[in-house]
């Protein structure tokens, strides 16, 4: 089957999942300018997974291209299964596919595809490829709140595992904390709270000394693994 047929084959299987009402509330949930079939994120990752299992050997410039293809179309469901798609074949990406990605991320324009492209793709290839640390550094100052968004998610899934770069997280949550911006205020938090699940310590007395300039957004998620001391002090230091 070649990428036109398959694009066909995943699009009439998202359509054929889909639910008219679904479609509906989730377009207006998300606040959508895209087209939705109203396909649950359960179906979606069932059917990228699908595609994986069916075509395990697709090449790197064969997964591009299908992203791309996928992509191409403004349609929900497709671009969902695109972040699904990249994420199962992340082994075939590298440094070079960034700029793709960062399409993509300017185009989501929602956390719902933003999210899984930063943590899981771009958080994958910044691990194995110190050259993207640049990438990050341009991201964080960005003028595109998602692009930032993106900076902070991209150290999420390491610093989650009680390793990653938490000086890079903390020199761009350092200039992006008194934003106004809630998907800015809340990524800090999601960060933090995810860290100190496995160090506690470290985000206590990063947060202690900042809580005075935290927005309430971040501070509730941030302080939800700490101990009643802990989250006792820095509430009090607001």
């Amino acid at each position: 089957m070649n990428a036109k047929q398959l694009v066909r084959a995943i699009d009439a299987e998202l359509r054929g999942l889909g639910d008219p009402d679904r479609a509906l509330h989730e377009k207006a949930y998300l606040k959508s300018e895209l087209a939705h079939y109203g396909t649950s994120v359960p179906a979606i990752r069932a059917v990228a997974k699908g595609v994986v299992s069916r075509y395990p050997t697709l090449g790197h410039d064969e997964v591009i291209a299908l992203a791309t293809a996928l992509w191409a179309a403004p349609i929900h469901e497709r671009r969902m299964t695109v972040v699904e798609l990249l994420d199962l074949y992340g082994d075939r990406l590298g440094p070079t596919d960034v700029p793709v990605i960062e399409r993509m991320l300017r185009e989501a324009r929602t956390w719902a595809l933003v999210d899984g492209l930063a943590a899981n793709v771009v958080g994958r290839l910044a691990e194995g490829h110190d050259e993207l640390d640049s990438v990050l550094d341009r991201w964080a100052g960005d003028n595109d709140f998602w692009i930032r968004r993106s900076a902070l998610l991209a150290l999420l899934v390491a610093l989650r595992r009680g390793q990653g770069d938490f000086e890079r997280f903390s020199r761009y949550a350092d200039a992006m904390l008194e934003e106004r911006e809630f998907f800015i205020r809340k990524a800090i938090g999601w960060v933090l709270r995810d860290t100190a699940k496995k160090r506690p310590d470290l985000v206590y007395r990063w947060l202690l000394p900042r809580a005075s300039r935290a927005s309430g957004v971040t501070i509730r998620e941030a302080v939800k693994p700490l101990s009643a001391q802990q989250r006792e002090a820095i509430l009090a230091a607001r």
